[in-house]
């Protein structure tokens, strides 16, 4: 297992169920063909899914940018303003000024920084002959905003055994009701508590098709996959992408990784 260890709660806030786990023989409550995207390659060897964290690219930085731009604006003024004013009356705008503005510029700018830096995809790829999953996955933290130890990308690899696929259910009214996001919980098998904690889709629809095709590879591999109507996607390839699209950095797996990830393991390895 390769990856800094964290450990999380068993499950998280707003847990439903989970999907069928890595050995299940449950076939998918409907057709997988006509899913897409559909997976970006596959072979003998190796699956790669697409996947993105974000499901509409480029919101937060055309909607942000500009809100910290006039935050920033405000901010200077009221700060100018605070050379006038007597502070045993006004308090409350002391608090906002000094706290609650540079907090809310802060958050705000976490979430552009994050659209902007974001892969254009971070895919999954799943390995049957070693039996590991290799994650494309982009580490981020609110707070050390400008750090790069904090954020970027940091690909780790998982036992496939130790993969459990999680539904989890939130009613957020205005948007769009019953909210149903999939992550990848992957546990320790000696302790059996959770060391990771990975978005996986933002909807059930592609997280039972995507955990359903997974599952079918990694169990009786590639001839098991149906043939998908829509083509694959080169997710480097500009063409077809929105604009936001093409500003994200493209998919760059380091040279080690990439080439485990696509290879079966040498009689070395095996022993």
């Amino acid at each position: 297992m390769k990856g800094k260890t964290r450990v999380f709660w068993r499950r998280a806030l707003c847990w439903s169920h989970d999907l069928p786990d890595t050995n299940s023989q449950e076939p998918p409550r409907f057709a997988v063909r006509d899913v897409k995207p559909a997976p970006n390659y596959f072979d003998e060897t190796y699956l790669e899914l697409p996947r993105s964290t974000f499901g509409l690219r480029g919101i937060a930085a055309l909607i942000g940018g500009p809100v910290l731009v006039m935050s920033f604006v405000g901010v200077i003024y009221l700060y100018w303003l605070m050379l006038g004013i007597d502070w045993s009356r006004d308090w409350f705008v002391l608090i906002v000024v000094l706290n609650f503005i540079p907090v809310a510029m802060w958050g705000i700018a976490s979430h552009v920084k994050m659209d902007l830096v974001l892969p254009r995809d971070e895919p999954i790829r799943f390995n049957r002959l070693r039996r590991k999953i290799y994650l494309y996955q982009f580490r981020f933290h609110y707070i050390y905003l400008f750090s790069r130890k904090h954020w970027g990308v940091k690909p780790v690899a998982y036992n496939w055994d130790d993969v459990t696929a999680e539904v989890y259910r939130v009613y957020a009214p205005g948007h769009g009701g019953l909210i149903e996001n999939v992550m990848l919980s992957v546990r320790n098998p000696e302790t059996n508590e959770v060391i990771d904690r990975v978005f996986f889709t933002h909807d059930l629809y592609h997280g039972e098709a995507y955990w359903a095709i997974a599952r079918l590879f990694m169990q009786q591999g590639p001839e098991a996959l149906p043939k998908f109507v829509h083509p694959p996607r080169d997710w480097n390839d500009d063409d077809g992408l929105s604009h936001m699209h093409c500003l994200a950095p493209k998919v760059h797996w380091p040279e080690a990784i990439d080439r485990e990830s696509r290879t079966a393991p040498s009689e070395g390895e095996l022993q």
